[in-house]
């Protein structure tokens, strides 16, 4: 308990200096603060759905050196189940509990109530970002396979992911805006559908609340490239 109140607190300070940047200018690109907690609560949520399950990934680099994957393949569950549940750190929901009071808050700050459409789409917002999130942490694993020192690079994607995304996204760079919508679609998990349920994009109502499907093709996606690399590992016995 005192780990999770301490990870809470600690990662509050995000809170802290967002309240700050906005006591100074009052709106970023057409964003105020309330506004702007609707997607910071839904990637911090979505964030530490998948911290809190898929830290396991980052001892992989370690197993790989060890030769304890092999164990893994030798149980007849699934290796990348078995990792998911190796490091489970409840702590990490920390996170999740200040993005919901961030959430909740913006949330009655808006001048419209709340609908079970608004519900059902922050829901599946928080879901797909989880997703987005944890494909991340299995290519982290994946990469492995031909990279044993690549924990540091992923880092920029995840962590430094969930401090882009307490942002709108056109405050970045065409080519950041490019590399966070196609590349890692975590602008079409959490900024799109938001904004345009707030009137702050050209994109129909539609097709945007389409987009946090892109959460789950991407988790997919690196199911798949974790079943090339996995493939292609020679044991250390070979």
């Amino acid at each position: 308990m005192m780990l999770f109140c301490s990870y809470c607190l600690s990662t509050g300070a995000d809170i802290l200096s967002l309240w700050v940047l906005f006591d100074r200018f009052q709106m970023i690109r057409g964003w105020t603060f309330s506004e702007l907690a609707w997607v910071y609560g839904i990637v911090h949520m979505g964030f530490s759905l998948a911290e809190t399950t898929a830290r396991g990934f980052d001892d992989f680099d370690t197993m790989i050196k060890n030769g304890d994957f092999d164990r893994l393949l030798l149980r007849p569950l699934s290796p990348l189940l078995q990792l998911a549940v190796s490091r489970v750190e409840p702590m990490r929901l920390g996170r999740f509990v200040q993005g919901f009071c961030m959430l909740l808050w913006g949330l009655s700050s808006l001048p419209f109530s709340l609908s079970f459409f608004h519900l059902c789409l922050i829901i599946f917002s928080i879901v797909s970002t989880a997703s987005l999130f944890f494909g991340l942490w299995i290519l982290q694993a994946t990469a492995c396979f031909w990279f044993t020192e690549i924990l540091e690079v992923f880092n920029i994607a995840t962590f430094g992911g969930a401090q882009m995304g307490q942002f709108p996204i056109t405050v970045y760079s065409r080519g950041m805006q490019w590399i966070f919508t196609i590349l890692v679609p975590l602008s079409c998990v959490a900024y799109y559908p938001i904004a345009s349920v707030l009137g702050k994009s050209t994109l129909p109502l539609s097709l945007a609340c389409a987009l946090p499907l892109a959460g789950f093709v991407f988790l997919w996606l690196s199911c798949q490239c974790w079943k090339v690399g996995v493939r292609r590992y020679s044991s250390t016995g070979s």
